[in-house]
Formats: C-alpha cells, structure tokens, sequence
C-alpha cells in the first residue's frame, strides 16, 4: 500500500509537469506579446512574506533584494507555570535570502536546533497572471547539516550522516485581493533516520493559505500532510495558524504551531506535538529586506 501511495504521488506530479510545460510555452507567448506592449500584469502579492508560517510561500525576492529573517519558537504552552508556559525555552533560526533575479532567490540560515546549517534555491517557473495563467509555480531544493557533535566518538562516524535533503513544487494562486491558497508537493531525504522505523524518504502535501484581514494584516494556515506509512506512530501532520503584520519593510508574523523545528527536515517528517494535549508552541517570524539595487543618478 504505501509503494502505491508513492506511485500515485509521482504520477500526478508527472501529469501536472506535463500540463505545467504545455502552459509555459503558452506563458512565453503571452510574455512577448505583452513585453512587446511593454507591459506585465502579473499578479503580485499572493502572500506578504517568503514564508507562510514554517513553510515556504511562492512568493520570491525581487533582484537585488536581501531579507533578513528571524525566526523564533517558544516551548510548549503545556510545559506548565515553572517554565512560564514554554516562554524560558527557545530554538531560533537566523536567515538570509537574496534575489538574483525576480524569478531566483538563493538564502542561507542556521538554527539552533540540532545546530543546524541550511542553503536553498528556490525558482519561480510560472507566473499568475490575469490574462492566462491561472497560477504560480515555484520549485524549491534545500539541504541541511547537521553539525552536533557525534554520541559516539570511536564509531566510524560519516559526514553524510548529516546532511538532509528537500524538494519541494509549490503552486499557488490568489483567487481575490483577500484570499490565497497553495498547495505543496513535498519529498524530505534523510541520509541517516532516528530508527529502523523511520524512512529515509517521506512525502507529504502541504496545504496553505492567507486571509487578508485589513491592508497590512492577514490570517494565515498551513497543514503538512505525511502520506501514510511513511513515518513512525509517534509522529504528528505539522498543523500552523498565525497571524501577519506588514509595516513596509517588515513584516511580523506570529503563530500557534505543533511543530517545533523552522526547516523542512524537522517539521515535516518529525513532528511530535499533539495539539489536543497541548503540545503548541508560539512563535513569530521577523522579516526586513533590505535594497541593494544603485540608485539611478537624476539628470539636473
């Protein structure tokens, strides 16, 4: 049964590549017509920030723009009045992502959380627009290291062991000014797993979306879906509801959330919070990006 899952899982991704080419060819005609017009309506402003709560949004930097992302969990809300309800834990994840292009955004980071270092790639294939293209695709590669020291010195320890990988195809579309949605496609490899139980290779589906609330604020979701079998018992689908504040070149989004690692070889095959026993940790996001494009000089 789950060899079946997993060859359904491709072969859907396999048919909507197919479909996803057939439109890009169209999306290039589209695009010289209308930069012959010397005009581009795409749609902006699917989500406010490159991150949905934990996930990734399709959203990408502009050229030549850096983000400076901080990303904080508190501990879980159920650990009681002697740990001020999770307030004195902390696992952070300092970030930085920067444009290449509009459509090719490459970021860095570190968390404390298993003193993990990461670096990703994330590219836009396709652009909503409203004269054709019914949606955005982004596609997204990461890995992540883990640098602990090793529990057992004297073993033949491999520096493989630490390392992590994820591929992710996110397609979103904003459906009015308020409502967005997306969903995401999602492999996490593990070169080394906790027991024989746990596979080296999980797939999940991700579900998110924002609701716009005001200008400069909006509700946000998100919901991680392992397909079955792929993980141990213990193991719970990463479930996240927080709320976003956009101040111009910040934006501040705080959240409720089953999961507590920032990265998607932590939240998506490892989560172990429950959220009907309270195991919730509240966190927010911090995001201020930062121009670096050289200012044009005005003719006197």
């Amino acid at each position: 049964m789950q060899q079946l899952y997993k060859l359904l899982f491709f072969l859907i991704f396999l048919t909507a590549s197919i479909q996803l080419q057939a439109q890009n060819d169209l999306l290039n005609l589209l695009e010289n017509d209308s930069l012959n017009k010397g005009q581009k309506d795409y749609t902006y402003a699917t989500f406010k920030s490159t991150r949905v709560i934990n996930g990734q949004s399709v959203e990408t930097q502009k050229a030549k723009v850096l983000q400076f992302l901080i990303s904080h969990r508190f501990g879980r809300l159920n650990s009681g009045a002697y740990n001020f309800f999770g307030l004195d834990d902390a696992t952070i994840r300092l970030g930085l992502e920067y444009g290449l292009t509009d459509v090719l955004t490459i970021g860095v980071g570190r968390s404390s959380l298993e003193k993990t270092y990461d670096g990703f790639v994330k590219y836009k294939v396709l652009r909503q627009r409203p004269s054709g293209m019914p949606v955005s695709v982004v596609l997204f590669a990461s890995t992540a290291i883990n640098t602990l020291e090793f529990s057992d010195a004297e073993r033949d320890n491999l520096f493989s062991s630490r390392l992590s990988y994820t591929y992710q195809a996110i397609i979103g579309r904003k459906f009015s000014d308020k409502l967005s949605l997306q969903l995401s496609p999602t492999m996490v490899h593990r070169n080394l797993v906790p027991t024989t139980v746990d596979q080296n290779d999980v797939y999940a589906v991700g579900v998110a979306g924002r609701y716009k609330l005001t200008k400069r604020t909006s509700l946000n979701a998100e919901y991680f879906y392992l397909l079955p079998g792929e993980t141990a018992n213990d193991y719970y689908n990463s479930l996240s509801v927080g709320f976003d504040i956009e101040t111009g070149g910040h934006v501040f989004q705080l959240h409720f959330t089953n999961s507590q690692g920032m990265l998607e070889k932590f939240f998506v095959p490892a989560t172990n919070g429950n959220w009907l026993k309270g195991d919730i940790y509240f966190g927010f996001n911090i995001s201020r990006v930062f121009s670096l494009k050289k200012e044009e000089k005005k003719p006197y």
